[in-house]
């Protein structure tokens, strides 16, 4: 993977992290840098999920997309049912 493959995973993995928080109601008690790794794992799963189920994976792909957010959205309600909460 190239530089250019890492940034472009961290920023994919923002996106796919901030909507993962976006859809889980209430505040989230996380870090914005566990929002990245969230996303960043989501969007790898979900891109890998979509490959085994044989979907199409090159260019746009609907399903990867929607694989991507649901895994960011489960990571998201494990993160902030598992992180400790400030006081």
């Amino acid at each position: 993977m190239t530089i250019g493959g890492v940034i472009t995973a961290i920023i994919f993995g923002a996106i796919i992290g901030g909507l993962g928080r976006l859809i889980v109601p209430g505040r989230q008690h996380m870090p914005i840098w566990l929002t990245i790794v969230v996303g960043i794992v989501a969007a790898l799963v979900g891109t890998w999920l979509a490959h085994l189920l044989h979907l199409r994976t090159h260019g746009f792909n609907f399903w990867e997309i929607i694989f991507q957010i649901a895994l960011a959205v489960i990571g998201v309600l494990l993160v902030t049912t598992l992180w400790p909460r400030r006081t």
